[in-house]
């Protein structure tokens, strides 16, 4: 179940640092300590990558990419070492549920603060782009948005035999 759970946050954290791969797919060469975290969240950065971005927005976005990571870099070794810690206790410790409790809203709190820094960061870079990169993003999404329900109608008329839902 925790393994589950943490797979779970692991992914959250990666759909939330998605931005992050911006600079890589759109030119930036800064290599793996830069504050960029390619890898995560590939499809946006193919689209900010065919906007065509100028080198004074690819500097503009980095920078904004660079701040929000340092942000919250306290809070995730924070919430990292609090796992850490739950992790080593034995289910019957004393105290055991209490770390659950006080685990469980440190995450909650962490996915709160991961969904609203993911908002504020996709609105400055936004901001960064011109009017005509803006609609040019926005068709993009719609194109995604329109493939990915083909692709749904596809597998619900096309169920996988065999497979089983069971993990």
């Amino acid at each position: 179940m925790r393994k589950n759970i943490t797979l779970a946050l692991a992914m959250a954290s990666a759909l939330a640092l998605a931005p992050f791969a911006i600079a890589a797919a759109a030119g930036q060469d800064g290599g793996p300590h830069d504050g960029w975290h390619g890898g995560h969240g590939h499809e946006f950065a193919g689209a900010y990558a065919k906007l065509n971005l100028s080198d004074a927005q690819k500097a503009n976005i980095k920078q904004i990419m660079q701040n929000a990571f340092s942000q919250t870099k306290t809070q995730r070794q924070n919430l990292r070492q609090q796992r850490e810690a739950f992790e080593q206790m034995a289910p019957n410790a004393s105290g055991y549920q209490a770390a659950a409790t006080a685990l469980a809203q440190a995450e909650g709190a962490a996915a709160t603060a991961r969904v609203q820094q993911r908002a504020a960061i996709r609105a400055q870079i936004y901001a960064v782009l011109t009017p005509a990169q803006q609609a040019q993003l926005a068709t993009m999404k719609a194109d995604r948005q329109a493939r990915r329900q083909q692709w749904q109608q596809f597998k619900a008329r096309h169920p996988a035999s065999g497979s089983s839902t069971a993990q």
